[in-house]
């Protein structure tokens, strides 16, 4: 498997590392800092340079068995299997994507329904509840601003055993966080939100900033899809 950096460290911007292959459209390392598709978070974009050459990374998937295919623009030039690379992502659009993320745990916090789906991006994010109640976009905006102020979220590990033996830390009803390698990471605000996620967040929810609702759309009897932006 590809060494996940960005597991244990969101904020690290480049790594160096080595090509393990090059197939199926994409570059694969031993090691990296670029964030695959997943759980509702978009793959990371970025450049790989090397001696002599330097491609840009339009997305990031995961490919077989764990690792991490570094999707490249097409004509761009592909380093050799063997090469030293320094992998460096677009820092701008994957720290939004960190603020949303947080922003989304926050807004679930607020709203304590089961969550149908979601979708993070740089300019807008949503997550759709299983729920019939009305949302006041004011009042939810208000409640998610005074977490925004909190100042102590964090992450740990649990066993795949701990995680089934507390199957209601798991919200997200239509999908389920990856199990198999023994430990599951947890998204931890302190008193706020406590739940199985292996996306990349914030050190601090005031990290966040200015966000608000933006618009709440009906999409079916016991569904309420939220977006939120970011206002700077």
């Amino acid at each position: 498997m590809t060494e996940a950096l960005f597991r244990d460290d969101s904020y690290l911007k480049s790594c160096e590392a080595t090509v393990t292959a090059v197939e199926d459209g994409g570059v694969y390392l031993d090691r990296t800092v670029f964030y695959p598709l997943g759980g509702g978070q978009p793959g990371d974009t970025g450049r790989l340079s090397w001696g002599g050459g330097s491609a840009t990374v339009i997305d990031t998937r995961y490919g077989e068995d764990g690792h991490i295919r570094h999707i490249l623009a097409d004509g761009d030039p592909v380093p050799a299997e063997g090469s030293a690379i320094t992998a460096s992502i677009d820092w701008d659009r994957r720290y939004r994507h960190m603020r949303m993320h947080t922003a989304l745990h926050l807004l679930g916090s607020v709203l304590q329904y089961g969550v149908t789906g979601g979708n993070i991006g740089a300019e807008k994010s949503r997550l759709d509840f299983d729920m019939e109640d009305p949302v006041d976009k004011e009042a939810v905006t208000a409640a998610v601003l005074e977490l925004v102020n909190v100042d102590h979220p964090g992450c740990r590990w649990i066993s795949d055993e701990e995680l089934e033996a507390q199957p209601e830390l798991v919200r997200t009803m239509s999908v389920k966080p990856p199990q198999g390698a023994g430990q599951v990471r947890l998204l931890e605000i302190e008193g706020v939100d406590l739940q199985p996620c292996g996306g990349t967040h914030l050190k601090s929810t005031a990290e966040v900033g200015a966000v608000r609702i933006s618009k709440v759309e009906k999409k079916g009897r016991h569904n309420r899809r939220v977006n939120i932006v970011l206002d700077d």
